[in-house]
């Protein structure tokens, strides 16, 4: 069934030609991602599809029978609005009798009087129209993205907030068709990742931009991209995607070399034939005016990698020595120590506000610690993305700003690269390089900020957020880059689909202060979250089912000899591993060794880890039936 199609459809804002007759539709159930560079007309499409703008030409037709539901980049509340107004805005009979039911509790939590009569008349309307599980799921949704005070006027929230507030009344509505604009903007992994099983396990039609590559491949199940004006469709996930775009890049290459050669061909001729005397002459000049229009357009190319020659690193690198640090009533840092290696790419996770931006500021000695000591190596030189960009004094152009730092860029192969082309490199053609720096968006300037972090050759590179507002080519330029940096990592993110390629280990922002040193990438980290929150589960219904286990059930659960032994061997192979684990973990904080043996050690750390899991689950199994 037929949701949505987009047929010829062409939009240009002023001179710029952002997509010309582009055709595509959605089918029931489809959940497909739109990507493309930043620019280019993402935005401008959503808000054709969802009826905000208009298109040139072309028609947009979505089913009459369904309800759609878009969230734009920008909302559209009214500032004197609750959140509560803003969020059921809808006027169903459902969502208006959630709203009274939703208002009702919320005056009474705040301490307010309600009377008797409007309380009951709420509950009899969620019974009449049978909306309480309707009821529970914008429960759910509302303490997931933290709404918690909806008596609140919007103009009183913040830009984070406002953000999630949007996308909770998305969300809130029942809808058929859902368009979301970076729907994980201002959002940390935990609740991106509860959005995305929201969103996978829905029964929905979707279309998104994001940028978040994790997020993509989770959620969709095929990708449209907008290149040069044109749309291209993928039906597969995003590593699909990248193979099949490498295919159509390659073959656009070689017809365009065979256009080029073709070219030079028929220019020799023109030039020795000026003269159209016949008509089969003419017919051939105009052949090679339509042969030189094809030239000229200028083609996509796949991005090239390069390495960066980064400056020499000594032996001691990075040493933290029971660090402490507290913000009143909200401790950040507890006695942590750690001691950094050479080539070591860390990544730093944790919920929005655990202090990780706190600790990278400690380490540039923009923030003084309350106890504990930072020593890095003689050698080292820090390379410091911060979230708050950069300040400079003076309007200059782009390319002057960079030249301030680097004229040249020295290859690892011992080739140079010019400032104009590192920058044209990473998305900073040339006619952008001679706008000055005031006149740049917000992502220009972070982008830039970025750019300028790089070029200055450091050996220790710290991340806070880098790939906020970038494009996925940029996103995949840096990680390219990254991943070729020889020098020292440590870097925050939210980019789960980054830190899977980047990192070796992460410390891991617990709240209270507690740091956990988890080695390997996000995706370990979080199946080894699971499994403990599995095992955490069991052992929380096994303590609930105790008590009522009739006397019976227990005398026939009674283990065999051979489950008796099983159990003893377990927990002796528990307690052994338990031990191995410990001593590796001191190993690797000691720092010392070589790549190979962190390698080993490591590898060896997350086998223990998954063994861990297996022989205790089997161990509960025993203990439970063992009474």
């Amino acid at each position: 069934m037929n949701y949505l199609t987009v047929d010829k459809v062409s939009k240009s804002v002023g001179e710029k030609e952002l997509f010309h007759q582009i055709t595509f539709g959605l089918e029931k159930g489809q959940k497909s991602a739109l990507i493309a560079r930043n620019g280019t007309g993402k935005s401008t499409l959503l808000n054709i599809i969802a009826g905000y703008d208009a298109p040139d030409e072309g028609v947009v037709t979505v089913r009459n029978d369904i309800v759609v539901s878009y969230l734009p980049q920008r909302d559209d509340f009214q500032e004197d609005d609750s959140v509560l107004d803003a969020l059921f805005d809808a006027q169903t009979p459902t969502l208006n009798a959630i709203k009274e039911y939703e208002t009702c509790v919320t005056l009474l939590e705040s301490g307010l009087e309600v009377t008797q009569e409007r309380m009951e008349k709420a509950i009899s309307d969620l019974d009449r129209l049978q909306a309480w599980d309707y009821e529970s799921r914008v429960k759910e949704i509302l303490s997931r993205f933290g709404i918690h005070d909806v008596l609140k006027n919007v103009g009183e929230l913040s830009g984070g907030q406002r953000k999630k507030a949007a996308l909770a009344r998305t969300l809130i509505a029942d809808t058929d068709l859902l368009i979301l604009d970076e729907p994980t903007n201002h959002l940390d992994i935990e609740m991106t990742e509860w959005l995305e099983n929201y969103l996978s396990s829905a029964n929905i039609t979707l279309l998104m931009v994001t940028h978040d590559r994790s997020f993509l491949d989770r959620v969709c199940n095929d990708i449209f991209e907008l290149s040069n004006g044109n749309l291209y469709h993928y039906r597969g996930k995003y590593d699909y995607f990248l193979e099949k775009k490498a295919e159509r890049l390659a073959n656009a290459a070689a017809e365009q070399e065979k256009l080029r050669q073709l070219y030079r061909k028929e220019l020799a001729w023109v030039h020795t034939s000026p003269q159209a005397r016949t008509s089969k002459a003419r017919a051939r000049i105009n052949n090679f005016e339509k042969l030189q229009e094809q030239v000229s357009v200028r083609s996509e190319a796949a991005p090239e990698g390069f390495k960066v020659q980064s400056e020499r690193i000594g032996h001691k690198i990075l040493e933290i020595s029971h660090l402490d640090f507290s913000y009143p009533g909200q401790p950040i840092v507890k006695d942590f120590s750690y001691i950094f290696k050479k080539g070591e790419k860390c990544g730093v996770v944790g919920k929005n506000g655990s202090g990780k931006s706190t600790f990278l500021k400690m380490i540039m000695g923009e923030v003084t610690p309350d106890g504990g000591k930072i020593t890095p190596g003689q050698t080292i030189k820090f390379g410091y993305f911060s979230q708050n960009g950069m300040e400079y004094t003076g309007n200059k152009i782009v390319l002057e700003l960079v030249k301030e730092h680097a004229e040249v860029i020295r290859m690892e192969n011992g080739n140079y690269m010019s400032a104009s082309n590192f920058l044209n490199h990473f998305g900073f053609p040339y006619s952008l390089q001679y706008t000055y720096y005031d006149d740049l968006s917000g992502g220009e300037k972070r982008k830039l900020h970025l750019l300028i972090t790089l070029l200055k050759n450091p050996n220790f590179l710290i991340l806070d957020e880098p790939t906020n507002d970038f494009d996925i080519d940029t996103l995949n330029l840096l990680e390219d880059f990254l991943g070729n940096f020889e020098g020292c990592l440590l870097i925050v993110s939210h980019d789960r689909w980054l830190m899977n390629k980047l990192v070796d280990h992460l410390f891991v922002f617990e709240g209270d202060g507690v740091i956990r040193d988890c080695w390997g990438n996000y995706e370990d980290f979080r199946q080894e979250r699971e499994k403990a929150l599995r095992i955490q589960k069991r052992i929380e219904k096994a303590a609930r089912l105790e008590p009522v286990k009739p006397q019976r059930i227990q005398q026939s659960n009674k283990l065999t000899y051979k489950e008796k032994k099983e159990l003893e061997a377990l927990e002796t192979d528990i307690a052994n591993m338990e031990i191995e684990k410990k001593i590796l973990e001191e190993k690797m904080a000691m720092g010392k060794g070589t790549p190979e043996d962190f390698t080993s050690w490591g590898k060896r750390y997350n086998e223990l880890n998954q063994l861990l899991d297996v022989k205790t689950e089997r161990w509960m199994e025993l203990s439970e039936k063992e009474g």
